[in-house]
């Protein structure tokens, strides 16, 4: 909204400044900081009220969690969602239609997570929305989403798969794109959905990441820092910075209360939108490859549940002590701070990884 100040730049030139995209990021991230910072207190005693008993945990998990966890209200992905949704609309070039496109997926994603917590909560167990129907409604949201951002791109590399490193390399998925697209969305949200399951442990690495995508939006948005950085050119994402800083403002006010002893939870609410946040951004940005690297904490724990699971079917036996991989650490021993600050120091590491394919020079 405040973007449209700007066009009155040739005017009054005070308002030049909104024109600028890293002046509207930093404003991002302040006003969806400062919003949680002022409406989180309220927002935690109104779940709290209402839930009662909080959200249920998981009685097969680590036994300290029974004690230290119970009563502490979930849904704080409400939080969350609101600072991205109003710091966006505040900061954004609402024209630009990759905006809405990200916007759609995480208040869609959020949507289902909402109900998901709703249901556990009501039935006062950790199982919510059936696996197969929520998976459908993720594919149906992010299947729309990855037709328009094929729809808003330009040749040659509006449908294509663009790999890493090299510029110019690409692979023509034609229709098959949006499937493609799709898949990555929803894998992203059910990731970052599974990593949090622990006090500060999935919002880190989602800052971590939307500061990486930040930058990624930022640079193949613009032809002058693509041309020169040797990378492919996206038109029009430049823009989505400003929504990863929405992302990040909104991770750091968050994590103000989810710092342990977390006083609120973000819930499927939370995850399941930032997830699908960072998985249209990818894929409108073409670094869905990166995402992959950057989100690799997120991947490492997608992969455990999977090696857990197929293991178990097939021979009767598991390879953890228990899935996702944080918790088969706490069963080794790890407190749960040491747990959460090395996995986010994993993910600093890997958006280094991750960055070095903009082949900075």
């Amino acid at each position: 909204m405040l973007y449209f100040l700007g066009q009155l730049g040739d005017t009054l030139s005070v308002f030049n400044v909104f024109r600028y995209i890293t002046f509207r990021t930093a404003g991002a991230v302040i006003t969806a900081l400062f919003f949680i910072f002022l409406f989180g207190p309220g927002m935690i005693k109104a779940l709290r009220l209402r839930q009662g008993h909080g959200q249920p945990i998981r009685e097969d998990g680590p036994q300290g969690h029974l004690l230290t966890k119970k009563g502490t209200p979930t849904m704080g992905g409400l939080m969350i969602l609101s600072g991205v949704v109003i710091s966006t609309l505040l900061w954004a070039n609402l024209a630009n239609g990759y905006v809405w496109v990200v916007l759609l997926v995480t208040v869609g994603f959020g949507a289902i997570g909402f109900y998901d917590d709703f249901l556990k909560v009501k039935r006062m167990s950790h199982k919510g929305f059936g696996g197969r129907q929520r998976l459908a409604l993720e594919a149906v949201i992010a299947g729309i989403a990855c037709f328009a951002i094929s729809q808003l791109g330009e040749d040659p590399f509006s449908t294509s798969l663009l790999f890493p490193f090299v510029k110019g390399l690409a692979l023509e998925l034609g229709w098959f794109f949006v499937v493609f697209g799709a898949f990555v969305v929803v894998a992203a949200g059910n990731s970052v959905n599974l990593t949090d399951g622990l006090d500060g442990l999935a919002i880190v690495p989602v800052m971590v990441a939307s500061a990486c995508f930040g930058l990624i939006a930022y640079l193949v948005g613009s032809v002058t820092f693509s041309d020169y950085l040797l990378i492919n050119y996206v038109p029009g994402t430049a823009e989505l910075s400003v929504v990863c800083g929405a992302l990040i403002g909104a991770g750091l006010g968050f994590l103000w209360f989810n710092a342990p002893p977390a006083q609120i939870f973000m819930g499927d609410t939370g995850s399941l939108a930032l997830g699908g946040a960072l998985g249209s951004i990818a894929v409108a940005v073409k670094h869905e490859i990166v995402l992959a690297i950057v989100g690799g904490l997120f991947v490492l724990e997608t992969v455990s549940v999977i090696v857990q699971v197929v293991s178990f079917r097939l021979t009767g036996k598991r390879v953890f002590r228990m899935a996702p991989i944080h918790h088969h650490f706490e069963h080794l021993g790890w407190t749960e701070s040491q747990v959460v600050i090395r996995f986010w120091i994993i993910s600093f590491v890997l958006a280094l990884i991750g960055l070095s394919s903009l082949k900075l020079r």
